[in-house]
């Protein structure tokens, strides 16, 4: 009865064993899938490649699941390389492997961005009174991911106003910022421009940056009452000043006349003129 227990004991200690050196336990994965890169972007229906790998040393299977149009570049026992084509839009990929009967995957993201190609900035309106409100815009048509976008609106050196978009914003949409400002008597001087900055590096990318071409406004001061007086007299002055000149300019001109045609006639027919008058 001993020898049976400890005999029925030894083998379930060398199935033990043999279990734990041949079949690795299932509280641990026994091998794993990478990809390569790990962040991935690229423009609208663009192409990107992706390598899918494994440490497995005879995968049984293996292989990238997406449902857009994917070809096999290279490929050997543990890796193989993809080119991906016709991106749209955001998706997620998945790399996998099977090993041992046991399927590993990893998945990735790959994001569609469209950087900044133009920036409008209008001044409404663009004539304006000193101490009066006047509205600055800017516009960013077809950029994405917006919530990677922040348009920054500037007076000369001055941010007046920084604006952020949500992720629930829909892509490839025209980016708006506004802004209610006064006009100032210096604002004369000043240009008034936006800028675009869509950054990328927390996704894989880069930052792109766009400015807008500067506009200026062109601001009317009201002059008070005493300075409208003086103005009026100044005018009045000049005006009086010409007239005065041309009466001059006529009366020489005729008596420069009369020395070259000859004043005889012109007394002679003085002298008769009360004749002609009492007959």
């Amino acid at each position: 009865m001993f020898s049976f227990s400890c005999g029925t004991l030894t083998l379930s200690l060398t199935l033990a064993l043999f279990a734990l050196v041949c079949c690795p336990g299932s509280g641990e994965k026994a091998f794993k899938v990478h990809v390569r890169p790990k962040k991935l972007m690229v423009k609208p229906k663009g192409s990107l490649e992706v390598n899918c790998s494994t440490t497995c040393n005879q995968p049984e299977m293996g292989g990238l699941e997406t449902p857009l149009n994917k070809t096999v570049l290279a490929e050997q026992t543990q890796w193989k390389h993809y080119l991906i084509s016709d991106i749209s839009q955001d998706t997620v990929f998945h790399c996998y492997f099977i090993c041992s009967g046991e399927q590993v995957s990893s998945s990735f993201n790959v994001s569609v961005y469209q950087p900044p190609t133009q920036v409008i900035l209008t001044l409404q309106p663009t004539w304006v009174t000193v101490g009066k409100s006047f509205t600055i815009e800017c516009r960013v048509p077809a950029v994405e991911p917006l919530d990677s976008l922040t348009l920054f609106l500037f007076r000369g050196n001055e941010t007046l106003h920084s604006q952020t978009f949500g992720k629930g914003a829909p892509a490839l949409q025209e980016a708006t910022a506004t802004f209610n400002s006064t006009a100032h008597r210096e604002d004369r001087h000043r240009n008034f421009s936006c800028l675009a900055v869509l950054d990328l590096l927390s996704r894989g990318g880069d930052i792109f940056h766009k400015h807008s071409e500067p506009q200026m406004l062109i601001i009317y001061e009201p002059v008070p009452d005493s300075q409208m007086i003086i103005i009026i007299s100044v005018v009045s002055a000049l005006l009086f000043l010409f007239v005065t000149s041309v009466l001059l300019c006529f009366i020489f001109s005729q008596h420069w006349r009369q020395r070259r045609t000859g004043t005889y006639r012109v007394r002679a027919a003085w002298r008769r003129l009360p004749q002609a008058f009492w007959a």
